[in-house]
């Protein structure tokens, strides 16, 4: 058992309960479509792509699995139902495979930085959980018993510093902040220099969740970019993503804006245990290639866990 099992940050369990809503809408369509089939022809396929779909798989992600499944059953012929479902599981988590990298999340959690300080800038509309999943995330760094500083430069939003200042001290970590109005890029200048200063391993920003100018996101975005590489040549290192599950495939738009801003390196899916939109892990991880890096399945800190792509999907099948 690796930390952050023992930690509790990579537990099946939470992640059973988290994606409870999503497994029964899911199966139980499932189970009506594959009821009484005895092969898979272009009726079944028909009904299993609307299943997908309603599911915020996404249509270019349930046209991929359409496709892999025709050209498995062109070779292995389908038997029965245990076989299908089984088959299902195997071509979702290996076009899942596809939109992650190679890398386990749990490497970049439990392995020290190559350089410090590792520079992580966090990004998202407001209202998907992002100073939250921050909080955790910090959280859970600080539990793998690295150093970490917040910088909150989300100056834009009313009350956004103070939640983060409130985020930082349940986590336990120290924070660089201005107040609301201040200068974003002066905040994340001031943040990398004092984790340059205190030899601080991991510094993660907020940033304001802006999206209806994408222009001014992308200048401001790429201000803060800019300023940081002066005090630590290549930061922000990670440029991750945080998206609410529970919108569905209003995520994947929003996730398609933020990539033509800025280079998403991962994402942070929150809220899962609320919502039967659990098909939208894969559809954003497939249509992006972008690596889903953390779920969000509770309240609680450690709620924030570290994705793991069969853990995921076996329990999206369970």
């Amino acid at each position: 058992m690796g930390l952050l099992e023992k930690l509790g940050f990579k537990k099946k369990e939470s992640v059973d309960a988290g994606v409870k809503k999503s497994r029964d809408g899911m199966m139980a369509k499932l189970a009506k479509v594959v009821a009484g089939k005895s092969k898979i022809d272009e009726r079944f396929l028909d009904e299993l792509e609307e299943v997908l779909i309603t599911s915020d798989v996404g249509v270019k992600t349930t046209l991929a699995i359409i496709e892999r499944i025709e050209k498995r059953v062109a070779v292995d012929k389908y038997v029965d139902q245990a076989e299908l479902q089984q088959l299902l599981r195997d071509e979702i988590s290996d076009l899942l495979a596809i939109g992650q990298d190679s890398v386990d999340s749990t490497t970049f959690i439990e392995q020290k930085p190559k350089e410090t300080p590792h520079v992580i800038m966090i990004v998202g509309v407001n209202g998907v959980g992002k100073t939250t999943s921050i909080g955790k995330l910090a959280h859970l760094y600080k539990a793998a018993g690295h150093s970490v500083l917040l910088g909150a430069a989300d100056t834009f939003r009313a009350a956004a510093v103070n939640q983060l200042t409130i985020w930082a001290e349940r986590a336990g970590v120290p924070i660089i902040q201005q107040g609301q109005n201040a200068d974003p890029a002066a905040v994340a200048f001031d943040t990398v220099a004092a984790a340059k200063a205190r030899n601080t391993e991991i510094v993660l920003i907020d940033t304001a969740g802006r999206l209806h100018n994408k222009l001014a996101l992308m200048d401001e975005l790429s201000k803060i970019k800019r300023v940081m590489s002066k005090v630590m040549p290549g930061a922000p290192h990670e440029v991750i993503l945080v998206l609410d599950a529970s919108t569905g495939q209003n995520a994947m738009q929003q996730a398609k804006a933020f990539t033509e801003a800025v280079d998403i390196t991962g994402l942070i899916l929150t809220k899962l245990d609320g919502t039967a939109k659990g098909g939208i892990v894969l559809g954003i991880s497939h249509e992006l290639s972008v690596p889903v890096r953390f779920i969000g399945v509770g309240e609680k800190i450690e709620d924030l866990q570290v994705f793991d792509k069969a853990t995921f999907v076996n329990a999206l099948f369970n």
